[in-house]
Parts: C-alpha cells; structure tokens; sequence
C-alpha cells in the first residue's frame, strides 16, 4: 500500500505543492484503509497523517497502512492541522477541488493560517484509483461473484404478484446473509412498461405475467463494489421483447470480444451503438456503454461517445447496453470486466440467456 502514498508524492512534486489534503472518503479509504467518516488525510513528500477524533481512533490505528501516524485532534480538525503543517513547514497545500465544497475551502483558507498557498488538484487522486492493484482485484472478483449468488437467489424467489420493492427487499437481504456489507447503490427492480425507465428503483408496482423485469443491482464486500444488470421475463414475452434481448445480447456479446488494452473508451461504446442503430433502435439506447468501477460505484474511466478515457491493463468497467421503449419495456444486460494481458477477464457469471420464469 505504500506504492499508494508514493504515487501521491508523485502528484506532490508534479504539482509543486508542498502536502496534499484528503478530505474525500473514496480517497480517504484507498490511500489510508481507513472507513470512518470523518477525518482528513495529510500526506507530505516525507510523512502521512490521518487525523481523526476520539469516535475513530482505535478503530483508525487498527486500520491505517504502514507509514501513515493517526493523530487523535484534541481542540479542533483544523487547529491539528494547522500544528502539523507549522511544525513539518507545509505552507503550498493541495486539496481535492472535485471533492470539498467552497465553504470547505473558506474555512481551511481562515483556519490553517501557516498554509499561504492552495492549490486545486482536481481529480488526480481519482487518476491513480483507475488502475486496481491484485488485491484490488481480488476484492471486486469477489463482490462480483457475491452478487452472481444473488441473481441465482432470486429467480427462485420472484413470482407474479410480488411487488418491485418485496424483490428488492430480499435481494438486499440476500446481500447480507452472503456476506456483503448491503448494496451498492439502491436496488433497482422494473417490470412492465417500468423496465423502460433506465433507473426504475423498486416501487409498489405488483409483477405480472408477460413482464420483462430489470435486475440492477451491486454489493459492497471488503469495501469495493459490484455491478450487474440482467433482465428477465414473467411468463412469454412479446415479439418485440425477445427481439429488441436479442440485439442488446449481440450488442454487448460484440463489445466484450472487442475490447483490448489501449482501445479509446468511445470506439468501445460505439461497438454496442452502431448494433443498436443499425437494428433501429439507436434512439432507445440513451446512456454510456459503462463505467468504472471499485471503491465508488462510478469511477472512471468512462465508455461514452464523448469519453476521452484510454482503456489500459488494470481497468475495471461495466458493458451495459440496452434499449428502453415507451409504453412497452426495456431490456439491459451488463457484466464487470477487467483488462488483464491486453484482454478482457469477465468477472460476472451469470447466464445471458433468456431467462423465463
């Protein structure tokens, strides 16, 4: 983890900045281990500081990296940290611009009265985070399979006349009695005409038969997230509907196979699109291709027809296609992959065949 705090340094002298300020919990979580919510993370060329009070300290002594000292703020946060910035001579001070609020940066700008210059650094920490580790790897394979135990749970259990929320209700549930720490984002369960609505989160809405159901869900487990889509069917589906699977399968079955390292993040979205379009139903197929993922549930890189994000050896992404239609219903098939040797390594294991209950 100690390659971690270096890339930082790396950031540090790049910037021309004397010690960077963490104040994000993604960023707080991947360079320190630490998962309380409130402390800041100062990293200088020379040492690294996590002050947090007297709630967390225990808790942060037990979880903090090697190299990193956790100081328990005895007045305030920002009498600490200003002490620590006197004492090491930290004056030109890096902060997460995408991350602290500007009252935030009003108050460090009063408070830390040694620090005489701040500089915005935006989201070059979140740059580092792109590329996972094998233990970040490791992590993700692990949630991704947590949430294949889940789908496979729930096609035992979903039967018309259930409600969205009494499926979310137990997928969460399942979440937890396998392990994970709950879901990573809310669940999202929509059938009917609601399976068009891209981010249909479960309503009071009662499944039926002749449904198409989307499955959107995702787990925490030793702090990295997963993310999957499947969509399934109560009873036979229309015509339209097994038509307009079979081009979202082909769409995201091509994508995959033609992934590679070094490929530009918006040809890979286009792979699916061009599918969609070409099959007449460019209009119905509104988002991205994917997204990063792992301590956050969107990280980057982005696969976007304006993304500029190259995809590289240790990327983490969701393929997700899909074409939602008005008044009729939507389908979405999305699996996890990472780039390993040039190639995609596909995480999620769970069937892609039409499923009919």
């Amino acid at each position: 983890m100690n390659n971690r705090l270096e890339k930082v340094r790396n950031i540090i002298k790049n910037k021309n900045v004397d010690a960077v300020l963490v104040t994000g919990r993604p960023n707080t979580l991947y360079l320190s281990g630490f998962t309380g919510t409130t402390s800041f993370l100062l990293i200088s060329s020379e040492r690294a500081f996590l002050v947090t009070d007297f709630r967390y300290t225990i808790q942060a002594k037990q979880q903090v990296f090697e190299g990193i000292e956790v100081i328990e703020h005895e007045d305030t946060f920002h009498a600490t940290l200003n002490e620590l910035m006197t004492d090491h001579k930290l004056q030109r001070i890096g902060f997460e611009g995408n991350t602290l609020t500007f009252s935030e940066y009003e108050k460090f700008k009063e408070k830390l009265s040694f620090a005489n210059f701040f500089l915005n650094i935006g989201s070059a920490i979140d740059s580092i985070r792109m590329i996972k580790d094998q233990d970040e790897i490791e992590r993700i394979s692990e949630a991704v399979l947590l949430g294949d135990k889940v789908f496979d749970h729930i096609l035992g259990f979903i039967k018309p006349g259930l409600t969205e929320m009494q499926v979310a209700a137990e997928m969460e549930y399942a979440m937890k009695k396998f392990g994970a720490k709950g879901p990573s984002f809310e669940t999202i369960v929509a059938a009917g005409e609601r399976s068009a609505m891209c981010h249909g989160t479960a309503s009071d809405n009662v499944i039926k038969k002749g449904d198409a159901i989307v499955l959107d869900f995702g787990v925490i487990y030793r702090n990295y997230c997963s993310d999957m889509t499947r969509t399934i069917f109560i009873g036979e589906p229309s015509s339209e509907l097994k038509k307009i699977y079979e081009i979202v399968l082909k769409a995201q079955m091509t994508a995959l196979e033609s992934l590679y390292s070094g490929m530009k993040a918006f040809d890979a979205d286009k792979i699916a699109r061009d599918i969609i379009t070409e099959a007449g139903y460019g209009k119905a197929f509104g988002h991205s291709l994917g997204h990063g993922v792992g301590i956050e549930i969107h990280e980057d890189p982005r696969l976007s027809t304006k993304s500029e994000d190259t995809l590289v050896n240790g990327m983490v992404f969701t393929v997700e296609p899909g074409i939602y239609v008005e008044g009729l219903g939507g389908v979405r098939i999305e699996d996890m992959v990472v780039l390993v040797d040039g190639k995609p390594r596909n995480f999620t294991t769970s069937t892609k065949n039409m499923v009919i209950l």
